[in-house]
């Protein structure tokens, strides 16, 4: 398999919050999902693969290069779909693609109108008068238009409704198809992933928790409920994080899928229960 992306060891401090020693790999033909809480460091480490904020150490390439090599075409070969808007708000659709399409040499007029045909937006409409959701779909529209080899997407479904992240969903399949192309998709919407993420890299508090094939990650974690009286018949060592109440508990375990005593009850877990358990940890003894 090859990656599009490698990131190898890098770093990013702020006053506050530091990204570190991450490292992964965005594989060509799949849909990596980069998961964690508000605050983990998903958006920096995105900054970072574009080149919108430079590393403190490490090494990030993309399509072989890095961007110092040659950051416009890699650039160009990158579409980005992003939870804020960056287009001029006064003007039309139309009047932003004439704009937008000058810096891409790949730019397909007919690519635009049928994803703004198919999002029902107007090329007349003001950006400004646009709604959250019809912001993404134009956002998507953009950079689905230039026929961009990686899709980088940083919260696109975050306070959107559920028909469409339903329809965003289907769409990233049917992109995914062409399997010279690859989707990397934040977000804290666990559930968008679990759906159609074949990678997932976990971040929290700036750290790298794991990255490697969905179903694999699910497989190394179970959810295992019992009496409170039978939490000591568990290896300590292989929780990951706990929920306790007077009469039983729900904890997350490492390694732990095939664990067959019969006064326990054990899960296949969620991606969500990785994220929340891990977040919340072993060291937040809170009651339910």
């Amino acid at each position: 398999m090859e990656n599009i992306v490698e990131v190898r060891n890098v770093t990013k401090r702020h006053d506050q919050f530091s990204l570190n020693d991450i490292s992964l790999d965005i594989k060509k033909g799949f849909i990596t999902g980069l998961i964690g809480p508000n605050g983990a460091g998903k958006t920096t480490l995105i900054q970072c693969l574009m080149q919108l904020i430079h590393i403190d150490d490490g090494q990030i390439s993309l399509f072989g290069k890095s961007h110092q090599e040659d950051t416009v075409n890699i650039k160009e070969r990158i579409g980005f779909v992003y939870d804020e808007n960056y287009f001029y708000e006064d003007f039309t659709l139309e009047h932003n693609k004439r704009i937008v399409s000058m810096f891409y040499k790949q730019w397909d007029d007919k690519t635009f109108y049928h994803y703004l045909d198919r999002f029902k937006l107007s090329k007349h409409q003001k950006v400004k008068n646009l709604s959250k959701g019809m912001k993404i779909k134009f956002s998507l529209t953009v950079a689905l238009s230039h026929h961009p080899q990686l899709i980088i997407m940083d919260e696109p479904t975050s306070g959107l409704d559920p028909i469409f992240r339903r329809e965003l969903l289907d769409i990233l399949l049917e992109i995914i198809q062409d399997e010279n192309k690859a989707i990397f998709f934040s977000t804290h919407m666990v559930k968008d992933l679990e759906q159609v993420a074949d990678y997932i890299a976990f971040l929290n508090e700036g750290e790298l928790v794991f990255s490697d094939e969905k179903d694999a990650i699910i497989d190394r974690y179970a959810i295992v409920k019992g009496h409170k009286d039978d939490l000591n018949q568990l290896d300590r060592s292989s929780i990951i994080g706990i929920k306790e109440s007077s009469l039983g508990f729900e904890a997350l375990l490492l390694n732990q899928s095939k664990l067959d005593d019969p006064q326990f009850v054990v899960e296949k877990p969620s991606l969500e229960d990785i994220m929340y358990y891990t977040v919340r940890g072993k060291h937040d003894d809170h009651s339910y």
